[in-house]
């Protein structure tokens, strides 16, 4: 998409306009220019400044947007306005709703030539599909917006990376997830983009591939930059609200710059409340490192604090990934009926499709707490259940621990043939050539 139109088609435009108000060239040129010069402007055959448009733009008494591309400035502002609108509703977890709406938007906006807004509806559709599930969609739909943000500097390209990322993770590619966002905070660091918000995004969003890698120790130290770099806000979406009532009133004043600026400013507040996915991901990181540590009253804690925020935002995939490692903590602490009773609910979010590591994660601990209940056969049953799940997602560290469970199970039981079976399947996953090779660490941000 071009800045602004042709020479001839803007001069075009301006002598419209001045004909429209009855002005001279000698009235709108005054007192910056000369009347030859706007002879020339209009005639095509001058390719007139920034400065100069704008000082036209204010005689002729029209935006500077209107001027230059032929669109009402209010037009963008308008669509703008519904986009932070999509972005509550989206907030809010009703992610079907708000789907209609940035493919509304995303229409309108093409149909304008906004870029930038176009950009920023894919982006929405793309979290919208990931909310529902649609992995497929959601990685198109992000892809497509970081080629429409192809000439924007790259903190502004982030989203659409970091939503990239999440897809390709969600669908069980770890290392491609690991490496888009670790080569892009490298980038960062490397031009000096040091953009919290950008960091924020990327350092949040590396954390679940790095577990499932089993890199625990990156996985800790992504989540303490991530929550060093959070944003605060006493209650992000009143102030967001408040944002978009004060930008409605400006519109019918005719304030359109300062309607963007409280636009702009109730957007970054609604991208942070969808940042309490990735914020409930740091406190599910912290409670992970406290059980490791063996203190499980914190690691409770946390684990319930971020179970209870991805509860609220309605983030399946995640939600129940804190609940598989809070459970844990529940059954060491002596709680297994309650940790029974979580994982039942984990495995009704998955389907066959999806969710294939923590629906097995779920099985396994259901089977070490049926077993500490001498319940055999429902140990067995669920092993069996999660070692098909793991094949299916090649989670070869994962394998080789969950074959080593059932292959002492069938020991116990007299199976002791099957048990070897068992084994021997493990130490092939073990000595495979792993997923968790990386490469060194991102830099640490400035804090």
């Amino acid at each position: 998409m071009q800045d602004r139109d042709d020479p001839a088609v803007i001069g075009r435009r301006v002598q419209q306009l001045r004909t429209e108000r009855g002005l001279t060239q000698r009235q709108l040129a005054e007192p910056a220019y000369t009347p030859a010069y706007i002879s020339t402007l209009e005639a095509g055959r001058v390719r007139a400044s920034d400065e100069a448009l704008r000082h036209i733009a204010g005689r002729l008494g029209v935006a500077f947007e209107e001027l230059s591309v032929g669109r009402p400035a209010h037009l963008a502002t308008d669509l703008r306005l519904r986009l932070t609108e999509a972005q509550r509703v989206l907030a809010d977890g009703r992610a079907e709703e708000a789907a209609v709406q940035y493919a509304a938007l995303r229409a309108e906006a093409e149909g304008h030539g906004l870029g930038r807004e176009q950009a920023t509806a894919l982006l929405g559709l793309g979290e919208c599909a990931l909310e529902t599930g649609e992995l497929t969609r959601a990685r198109e739909c992000f892809e497509r917006a970081e080629e429409q943000l192809a000439d924007q500097c790259l903190p502004v390209r982030v989203p659409a990376v970091r939503g990239r990322a999440v897809a390709h993770y969600l669908a069980g590619e770890l290392r491609y997830a690991v490496y888009l966002l670790e080569s892009t905070l490298d980038e960062l660091n490397r031009g000096g983009l040091h953009d919290p918000d950008a960091l924020l995004l990327l350092y949040a969003g590396v954390i679940g591939p790095y577990m499932d890698m089993g890199a625990h120790a990156r996985a800790a130290q992504a989540a303490e930059f991530a929550l060093a770099l959070a944003p605060q806000a006493a209650d992000p979406a009143l102030i967001a609200r408040m944002h978009r009532s004060v930008a409605r009133t400006l519109i019918a004043e005719g304030r359109v710059a300062e309607a963007d600026a409280s636009l702009a400013k109730a957007a970054e507040l609604y991208r942070q409340l969808r940042l309490r996915t990735e914020l409930a991901n740091c406190h599910w990181m912290r409670g992970y490192v406290c059980a490791q540590n063996g203190e499980l009253e914190r690691a409770e804690d946390e684990l319930r604090q971020a179970h209870t925020m991805l509860a609220r935002s309605r983030a399946a995939l995640y939600r129940s990934q804190a609940a598989v490692e809070l459970a844990d903590v529940l059954h060491r602490r002596g709680k297994s009926a309650e940790a029974a009773e979580l994982l039942q609910g984990v495995l009704g979010d998955f389907s066959s499709e999806r969710g294939a590591v923590h629906a097995a994660a779920a099985h396994r601990l259901l089977g070490i707490i049926a077993e500490d209940a001498r319940d055999t056969e429902a140990a067995e049953e669920h092993y069996v259940r999660a070692l098909s799940l793991l094949e299916r997602a090649g989670a070869a560290g994962d394998l080789a621990d969950l074959c080593r469970l059932l292959g002492d199970l069938l020991r116990r039981t007299g199976r002791v043939e099957a048990a070897l079976d068992a084994y021997r399947t493990g130490l092939g996953h073990r000595t495979a050539p792993g997923t968790t090779t990386l490469g060194p660490a991102p830099a640490q941000p400035p804090l």
